[in-house]
């Protein structure tokens, strides 16, 4: 069985691609509506992910060795390697389901997502590519107008390569080997955004992680703060490169660091793929007085951020504490009087708390998925922010009225069926553990052929309910097991300061919303 679907690029309200990984709808209408051999999607809120069609170009390149200056270089491609593959992008992929009509049997689909644009189009395409940082000239070319240039990946994007061939399964030779190269960094500093706009969150608490992040917890001290070097910065676990300086009475900083230092840094080490979004975490570095400007006389130095080589920074007092290079002079924060019984309550609850907590907590949650990652089980999050994407999307469904309602449950039944295959049909990527009967089920439900239009509403229907038992069987497992070690884990624990008193306040605010119902 074969299906194919053809795809539209999402961009956010100020011109930027979107970067939040979305539900791919490939293996959607196989069991729907097993007749239909295309799916054409013109919908932009079920367009593509910028990294996702990255990682879907690079799949398709062969990523052979190219000569550059009398040597080889491995798992490189030309420009127009590149805009020819994405003028005209196909991409399979096989998965294995039950047979619907003999459970003893299996059936291999085979899904291919399509991409079509003029070859201006794909050539603007990758200089975006480039400009996030994922990819780089291995003869320091800004551009694509040479069709003989020859790129790389960089170490952000071999890692973003892997996170998108995780997630769908993939295992092609010459993409496990590049993957499998040194240069791949293992890591990067996974930010966490806004759900319908895709805008990085900036609370307070969530800058501070970054900023951590960005100076490291030692000084990373260099005989130059500054280079144009394509690998500037290539290890996420290591600071923003800093310049020993000779602390004075009207000097009193040991380092120095420049402002185009900073905003590499968070284009090479972070998800961002858009140098406006280093600027702005830059500059609320700056206004959270986490640094400070060297020489502050000009006007405005002192409160815009500049991001050159020629302007210097330095870590303040406060921004050392931030960053754990010294000890914080804050008193404990006072307990709450009359928190005491209902922290004895919570007690016995509170697991779920702190796990509520933390979901819903941009800041938290960036931690808990850096932790999930490190113990190898990031898909538990993923899988649990994905479903409530989902019953959002499912919500909305059912809620449509007019022509464009059976279309809008077909879309929502396809972001079902991908859902199911990457996390919970059997021998999936991300396979989670849940119950052996609620995974029969599921593989029941979701192998059923589907018949007319009424027929497809009601398999919608019992689906989100099967996706609701999932998420609450996966948000048990992490309440019960992942999030009490991470609470104690000792790189992350210190960084939950009240964490505990905003899951008893949500366990009071439970209790009373429960008691106003009943009453």
């Amino acid at each position: 069985m074969h299906q194919t679907s053809s795809r539209l690029l999402r961009m956010t309200d100020d011109e930027r691609p979107f970067t939040r990984s979305y539900i791919w709808p490939q293996y959607a209408l196989l069991f729907a509506y097993p007749h239909r051999t295309s799916l054409f999607i013109s919908d932009p809120n079920n367009s593509c992910d910028f990294k996702d069609l990255f990682s879907t170009l690079m799949v398709s390149l062969p990523l052979t060795p190219h000569r550059v200056r009398f040597r080889m270089i491995d798992f490189t491609f030309t420009s127009d390697e590149a805009i020819t593959n994405l003028g005209s992008l196909k991409f399979s992929q096989s998965n294995r389901m039950p047979d619907p009509k003999d459970s003893s049997r299996v059936v291999t689909t085979t899904t291919t997502t399509t991409f079509s644009m003029a070859k201006e189009m794909a050539r603007s395409v990758c200089q975006k590519f480039f400009e996030a940082k994922f990819i780089e000239s291995v003869e320091s070319k800004i551009d694509f107008q040479n069709k003989n240039s020859v790129w790389q990946l960089t170490p952000k994007g071999i890692h973003i390569l892997e996170r998108f061939c995780s997630r769908n399964g993939i295992q092609s030779a010459h993409v496990k080997a590049v993957i499998d190269s040194s240069r791949n960094p293992r890591q990067l500093v996974i930010l966490e955004r806004d759900i319908d706009t895709d805008k990085l969150h900036h609370d307070e608490q969530t800058v501070e992680i970054i900023f951590r992040r960005f100076v490291g917890a030692t000084v990373n001290e260099s005989l130059s703060a500054d280079s144009d070097s394509i690998h500037e910065f290539s290890r996420s676990d290591v600071g923003v490169r800093m310049i020993k300086h000779k602390p004075s009475n009207a000097r009193p900083y040991e380092h120095v660091f420049t402002g185009k230092a900073t905003v590499d840094w968070l284009m090479d080490c972070c998800t961002m793929v858009d140098r406006r979004e280093g600027l702005e975490i830059g500059q609320l570095f700056l206004d959270l007085r986490l640094i400070t400007p060297v020489d502050a006389r000009a006007p405005g130095n002192d409160t815009k951020f500049v991001p050159t080589k020629q302007a210097q920074y330095y870590v303040t007092v406060h921004g050392q504490q931030i960053a754990g290079w010294t000890e914080f002079d804050d008193s404990p924060i006072p307990a709450d009087p009359n928190s005491g019984k209902s922290r004895e309550g919570a007690a016995r609850d509170s697991n779920s708390n702190r796990t509520n907590v933390i979901i819903r907590n941009p800041s938290w949650r960036l931690l808990y998925r850096e932790f999930l990652k490190d113990t190898m089980c990031e898909e538990n999050l993923s899988f649990y922010l994905e479903v409530q994407e989902f019953r959002a999307q499912y919500t909305a469904a059912v809620s449509i009225t007019g022509d464009h309602k059976i279309e809008t449950i077909r879309e929502t039944l396809a972001a079902a069926y991908g859902l199911y295959n990457a996390f919970l049909a059997p021998g999936s990527p991300n396979e989670l553990n849940i119950d052996h009967a609620l995974r029969t089920q599921l593989a029941t439900r979701m192998t059923r052929a589907v018949g007319d239009d009424t027929a497809m509403m009601q398999s919608l229907v019992e689906v989100a309910l099967l996706f609701e038992k999932a998420q609450n069987s996966i948000f048990k497992l992490m309440s019960s097991d992942s999030v009490p070690k991470f609470i104690k884990h000792p790189k992350y624990g210190p960084q939950l300061r009240g964490l505990d008193a905003a899951a008893a306040a949500a366990y009071v605010a439970n209790s009373n919303m429960s008691s106003s119902r009943s009453s």
